[in-house]
This record gives structure tokens, sequence and C-alpha cells, in this order.
């Protein structure tokens, strides 16, 4: 018998053909545009990759390489055997409704698990959370596309974005009324990760800063990240320098603003909605005073003149 296209509702398929007295085995197979198709024995089972993450499983991508020793597979839940579906459990299947309005409702499946390296497996019950029954819903790639970028701003910003390192010229003392040079060392950073059984590759790239001066003072955001002085040059005026009013010690604290991109499977890069802002650990300075004072004693005149050197 050859393959024959059939509705994407395949719980209502199952209650078809069951109906009409056909048995065999059924099992959950894709065409290219991702359409479900359902198979007679015989037809080598499509295998799933499992998203470590979020736990879900999808239809494994062109050349996917995971981590995970493990396969799997679906069966449909009232599959008893090979040749044999068990009508009596038809009505109690586990309900599968659209994810959202106007959505597809899913398969009521059971998961099997197998090793990968293994050609023709012992197929075996994968033991989930809740050791039941779950739902299938079989999308086309573009689905899965849609769903990534649903949540990759989410992601995003759980990712472990080194933030950029905080600086203060001079530190840890610095001087009443005086310029401080304070600035801010970040670099671009890249991750590879697996979102709903897909490859992400993510790239963090620093655009903005906020420097709070812990006296009440702050900048920012601002694309300048300031830079380091030779200490000749301390005292010095810059994009990101501040000037302490007060005497005391003060927390400095920075956030940096990072933007993403990222593409799926290889593909071009897109760009990641929003942005993703990670905290610096603050750096204490204690800010003191100077006293200048003026003295009318010659000291080579007179080397005992107050003001000297030597001179209490």
């Amino acid at each position: 018998m050859s393959n024959r296209r059939w509705p994407r509702n395949l719980s209502q398929v199952v209650a078809l053909l069951v109906s009409a007295g056909f048995y065999g085995q059924l099992e959950a197979a894709a065409t290219e545009d991702g359409e479900a198709r359902w198979t007679e024995t015989g037809v080598k089972p499509i295998v799933y990759v499992r998203d470590p993450q979020s736990g879900e499983f999808m239809l494994a991508p062109p050349n996917f390489v995971s981590d995970d020793p493990n396969q799997y597979k679906a069966e449909l839940q009232c599959q008893v055997d090979e040749n044999a579906l068990d009508k009596k459990c038809l009505p109690g299947q586990v309900q599968c409704p659209p994810r959202e309005p106007g959505g597809k409702s899913g398969t009521p499946v059971i998961w099997k698990v197998a090793p990968k390296a293994l050609s023709n497996p012992t197929w075996v019950d994968w033991k989930s959370g809740n050791n039941g029954p779950s739902c299938l819903y079989d999308e086309k790639p573009e689905d899965v596309l849609q769903r990534i970028a649903a949540r990759i701003e989410s992601d995003f910003r759980n990712l472990p974005i080194k933030p950029a390192s905080l600086t203060a010229q001079p530190s840890p003392h610095t001087l009443k009324g005086a310029e401080t040079n304070i600035f801010a060392d970040a670099v671009e950073q890249q991750f590879d990760v697996t979102i709903l059984g897909q490859r992400v590759h993510i790239v963090a790239t620093p655009v903005e800063y906020t420097y709070a001066y812990g006296d009440g003072n702050s900048l920012g955001p601002t694309p300048f990240a300031g830079g380091p002085l030779p200490e000749s040059e301390w005292g010095q005026k810059t994009r990101t320098s501040h000037v302490y009013q007060q005497t005391g010690d003060f927390q400095i604290s920075l956030t940096t603003t990072f933007r993403g991109t990222y593409s799926v499977n290889g593909g071009p890069n897109m760009p990641i909605p929003g942005t993703g802002q990670f905290a610096s650990p603050s750096q204490k300075v204690s800010v003191w005073r100077s006293i200048t004072r003026n003295y009318a004693d010659n000291c080579i005149v007179n080397p005992r003149g107050e003001g000297c050197p030597g001179v209490p």
C-alpha cells in the first residue's frame, strides 16, 4: 500500500482508521514541507531530539549534532503492538488542544527512547516527569523558527554574559574637587545553545553603559565606555570622569547594555529584539580632601622656616 496524506488532526485520523477496521503499525513521519503523514509497517520511524532546557521533543534538523546519547520516537498512546490499536483506549486519550487560538491540535503519544549509537535499537518507554502520555505538536520548520523568535529575547537575557569590568583612576583613593576617571571594559561574546532542538548561535555586543557614581550622580546610558589614562594625566576631564564634591566612601556601579544577533542551524544572522542589561560588581572609592598652604619663608635663606623640608 502506498503512502497517503492524511489530515493534520492525528487523533481524528486514528479514530477514523480504527472505525474503518484498519489495523497496522502507525508511526509519525513527515514530508519535506513538514506536513504530517502516517505510514505502514516497514517505514523507518522519524527520530526526534529533546531540548534540554524546555524538555520538548522536536524533529532533528539535517546534520544536527547533540550531546544527548539517546534518540527518541513517538508512538500513539493507544497503540498496543505493531498490528493493533486498543479501541477501548481511544475515548480516554490525553486531550491535546491547540496551544494558541486557531492553532493545530496535538497528538497523544507515548515517547520511546534508545541509544542513538545503535542502528537497530530496542525502544523502551522514556520515563518523563509524569511517566504518562504527552502531546506531540508536529510543526513545520518555519513554525519552529517562529517559536524560537518568540522566546529568543528572554533566552538572551538569561545567558551567562560577562559584564564589563569597572575601573577608577586614581583608586582606591581620589581627591575631592578633582576629576576621577571612571571607565568600562566590555567585550563581544558568543554562545552556542540548543533551543527547541535547534542549534542557535548568539553574539552579544556591548552598546551602552550607565554609570552611578555613588553620590547621587550618574551618567548614561551612553555609548562611551571611556578608557585608561597614564598616571601623568590623572585629574584630567574625560567623557566618563566625575568630580566628587564631598569627602567619604562611595560605591561606583556600572550596568552594561548588550544587543544581540542569532542564527539557527547556520542560517542568516537575525537581530534579537530588545536588549539585555548586565551589572558589574561595584567598586568603592574613598574621596579625600587636599590642603594647600602658602608660606613666606625662603627655605634657602631660612632652612628652619615654616613649611621647609624637615620642619614640623
